[in-house]
């Protein structure tokens, strides 16, 4: 921002809302200095005017301040005896913010605006969001746990994004319980002198946020385990923050000592779980719009709906069938998913697809896959037709819409025909019934 041409765009605001007087004494006396997190500082040319502007004509000039620039959301006054010591204070908190980016830096697309809540994760994103607004100062320790590819990751970065950018004053470092280790490790190297681990623990407990993660690799490392407790017990008495990650609650990491365990159950104990359907599809969704995908919604509700997966995964395959499509120069759609995922070792519910269930129904039948996928309406070709729908609803959850689509685009209400139509006859019609369980053994154990 050019605070000098901002001030003079304000200048004139500011003459049409004040009296001729007040303008010519004391707005004239002011001059712009500086601007940071959205206030607007202004010198004056002594204590008197400097209480006086803010006693009278300190909210017309931030009016017309903030309706030059929508970035200015305050504005603060000092004198021109106050001048030196505020060049100070910013220039010192300046080299802080400098020494804060130099400990870690945070991987900048990780934010909580980004971060795709539902109900696996509202809570645990909840205590990280209030840990980041109020470090230090709402929960202390923060101890989060859950699977690999769940987000954990995300959830430290966004925390450590917020807080340096939002309180640039404090040290914050992100470690993993191997790197605080091999640190550990290096300080016992230099002997064993009264002062030899002095400077590993200056870098540690000096800290205002400390975020480690994989502290389940601290399990057997008995000389680790002290020195974490020591420096656990120096932030916490000086009221510093503590985030910790694990796979496991503490309860669960071997051989931790239970000292620890009680550490770390002084605050908030909380865990990231695997995402349901909704969530695994908003995480695709806000996918293929980050990364501008050619994706067919059908694949993201294919793949939300079969694949309960951590969320790594689940974009690892998206991923790949968009790739898969692009080869082709197409919009990945269903019908690419069994090529592009046929080498995906998956559990067996992941393995029955819709091909799968198409080539039992085909198999069962005696029919071409052509035709079981086609417009013919004779009735040797309905009928599978409407089983097959019916099955891959049944099996695998697939939306309407989705199932529409493996059959030559038709529409939702075919498959919602079909569906009642069979669900119908295997009350009625034992044949049917029949043929309905044994090509759904074949399909799932792999019969075909």
């Amino acid at each position: 921002m050019n605070i000098e041409k901002t001030w003079e765009e304000a200048l004139v605001k500011i003459k049409s809302t004040v009296s001729a007087l007040s303008y010519e004494l004391w707005v004239n006396s002011l001059s712009p200095i500086y601007f940071k997190n959205g206030t607007f500082f202004l010198s004056t040319t002594s204590a008197t005017a400097k209480t006086t502007i803010k006693n009278i004509l300190l909210t017309s000039i931030k009016n017309a301040l903030k309706s030059v620039s929508e970035e200015i959301k305050d504005v603060d006054i000092v004198d021109v005896n106050e001048e030196e010591e505020f060049f100070k204070q910013q220039a010192i908190e300046e080299e802080k913010q400098q020494q804060t980016v130099q400990l870690y830096n945070f991987k900048k697309e990780y934010t909580f605006d980004n971060f795709v809540v539902g109900n696996s994760n509202k809570y645990v994103y909840a205590a990280c969001r209030s840990v980041a607004e109020n470090p230090c100062k709402s929960i202390n320790p923060l101890f989060i746990y859950g699977g690999s590819g769940l987000g954990k990751t995300h959830l430290l970065n966004a925390i450590g994004n917020y807080i340096t950018k939002n309180y640039p004053e404090l040290k914050v470092q992100y470690v993993t319980c191997e790197k605080f280790t091999n640190d550990y490790i290096d300080s016992l190297k230099t002997g064993n002198s009264g002062d030899y681990k002095n400077k590993f623990r200056e870098k540690y407990r000096s800290l205002d946020v400390l975020m480690i993660d994989d502290i389940q690799f601290i399990a057997k490392k008995t000389g680790t385990q002290e020195e974490f407790f020591h420096t656990f017990n120096e932030l916490y008495e000086n009221n510093k923050q503590i985030i910790i990650a694990s796979d496991r609650p503490p309860r669960e990491i071997a051989t931790l000592e239970e000292r620890l365990v009680s550490r770390f159950s002084m605050g908030l104990i909380q865990d990231i779980q695997f995402p349901d359907i909704e969530t695994r599809t908003a995480i695709l969704q806000k996918k293929v719009e980050e990364e501008n995908y050619k994706v067919d919604n059908t694949v993201i509700n294919y793949l939300a709906e079969c694949y309960d997966v951590n969320i790594r995964e689940l974009e690892g395959l998206l991923k790949k069938v968009h790739f898969f499509a692009t080869l082709n120069n197409k919009i990945a759609n269903v019908s690419d998913l069994n090529e592009a995922l046929k080498d995906h070792s998956v559990s067996t519910k992941q393995v029955v697809t819709p091909d799968v269930i198409m080539d039992a129904v085909c198999k069962y039948y005696n029919i071409n896959k052509l035709d079981l996928i086609g417009k013919k309406k004779n009735k040797e070709i309905v009928e599978p037709r409407q089983i097959c729908m019916y099955i891959i609803f049944e099996v695998l959850g697939l939306p309407l819409v989705s199932i529409g689509q493996l059959f030559g685009g038709r529409d939702h209400t075919t498959v919602i025909h079909a569906k009642d139509k069979v669900s119908q006859l295997m009350q009625e019609n034992n044949r049917i019934k029949v043929a309905v369980n044994d090509i759904k053994v074949m399909a799932t154990q792999n019969r075909i």
